[in-house]
């Protein structure tokens, strides 16, 4: 494993989690006044929450996900299936420069390309890690970062309500970044049945 892969595992690392029960997701109160909603408007449709929980990093919480969907799904190959839009929310619990996020990433970005349109995903990919990085601060606690997919339009990428970049288009990038924590080989493998709404044993 190289050096930025094992970086974002340690970033994407989950002690615990909060996990989102089998039944219709209610909205999650994860820890100190950290709520996910139990709902999200995208696209002029109401999604639901299917699943989330809670990364940390050694002994610190590192952000909040949930995944929000038209139906409720509990496999990754129905997830990346689904037609209409869909939602990513990344609650950020603590303070990650632009410089730890763009080292975080480099490797896994570099795999996630390989695996979809190679040449357009990576570009775009890249094009999202260098705006994020390019943040004066990075990403600060109490920052909400949401990745949508709107068809018809492409990936809409917002921090704090503002878009952080032109929308993408072409489905295979938010495959691609939902495969960050849903694909063969997530990040985080633990943070997987959490999103699938399946109960933490």
């Amino acid at each position: 494993m190289t050096r930025y892969a094992r970086m974002l595992r340690t970033l994407l690392l989950p002690a615990a989690c909060t996990f989102a029960a089998a039944e219709p997701a209610r909205a999650l109160d994860v820890e100190r006044a950290v709520r996910i909603d139990d709902s999200a408007s995208v696209a002029g449709r109401q999604l639901m929450l299917n699943g989330a929980g809670v990364a940390r990093r050694l002994v610190f919480r590192v952000y909040a996900i949930g995944l929000y969907l038209i139906d409720r799904k509990d496999t990754a190959a129905e997830v990346l299936a689904t037609k209409g839009p869909r939602r990513i929310t990344i609650a950020v619990l603590r303070d990650i420069s632009g410089a730890d996020f763009q080292r975080a990433v480099a490797d896994h970005v570099h795999r996630l390309a390989l695996q979809h349109d190679r040449d357009v995903v990576q570009a775009q990919m890249v094009g999202l890690v260098r705006a994020i990085s390019r943040q004066p601060e990075g990403l600060r606690e109490g920052d909400t970062l949401t990745l949508d997919w709107v068809p018809g339009t492409g990936t809409v990428v917002q921090l704090n309500g503002r878009a952080l970049v032109a929308p993408m288009p072409g489905q295979a990038f938010y495959n691609a970044l939902l495969s960050i924590w849903l694909g063969d080989d997530p990040a985080e493998p633990s943070l997987k049945p959490k999103l699938l709404g399946r109960r933490w044993s």
